[in-house]
């Protein structure tokens, strides 16, 4: 593979790639979400049935989004056309309204920055990436999944609330953790630190594994 066709694909905690697109709801920019979370996410093609049911998922769950401070914005390399087709035909026959935006990306411009496209997957069809962009414009998150398997929207919701919750305890979460249980303290840095933290308060079990509930 040539150096000029190598993909680079973005990096967390490093800026998301930014970008200006159609979209089902006019003209979007990653400046425009600036003071809000964004999840961007992209699907293989309009018009198939696992990329069908997504879009209900995350149409379904869009208010409790919305109540996080999260928008959520689409992507596939299909026209806006066949984007406006979709969506009225989801309304249609599964009485759903996608109420969010979903970006027109013919030249792969927005996949290729976000590392969207796999040629092991597809040369012209996005696989399904979700990307979680802070307030800042910063990459948080990336997660990918395979053609053939739709994804968790209430994993997504988890990840978020603890994403949130990291960044406003200074703290860390255990698997599969959600709200109401208890978090890490972050382990200590210097021996004398560690010295101390048993008697600091947390539930030790030992030095480096500490945790407290919120």
């Amino acid at each position: 593979m040539s150096e000029s066709t190598v993909q680079t694909l973005p990096r967390l905690n490093e800026p998301a790639p930014a970008f200006k697109a159609r979209t089902t709801h006019g003209e979007k920019s990653l400046a425009d979400y600036k003071g809000k979370w964004l999840i961007l996410f992209s699907h293989p093609a309009d018009f198939t049935p696992v990329c069908t049911t997504e879009f209900m998922a995350f149409a379904k769950a869009a208010d409790t989004f919305k109540a996080m401070n999260c928008e959520l914005l689409g992507l596939s390399i299909d026209s806006l056309f066949s984007h406006l087709a979709w969506t009225r035909n989801i309304q249609e026959k599964f009485g759903v309204t996608i109420p969010f935006p979903i970006i027109e990306d013919i030249k792969m411009e927005v996949a290729s920055a976000y590392g969207m496209v796999h040629p092991g997957a597809a040369d012209t069809q996005a696989v399904r990436a979700t990307f979680f962009i802070d307030p800042n414009g910063i990459l948080r998150a990336m997660v990918y999944y395979p053609m053939s398997n739709g994804r968790s929207i209430p994993e997504f919701i988890r990840l978020l609330q603890a994403m949130q919750t990291s960044d406003k305890n200074a703290v860390a979460t255990p698997e599969g953790w959600t709200p109401g249980c208890d978090v890490i303290v972050p382990p200590p840095k210097t021996d004398a630190d560690a010295a101390k933290r048993a008697s600091e308060g947390y539930k030790t079990v030992d030095w480096y594994f500490s945790t407290k509930s919120l």
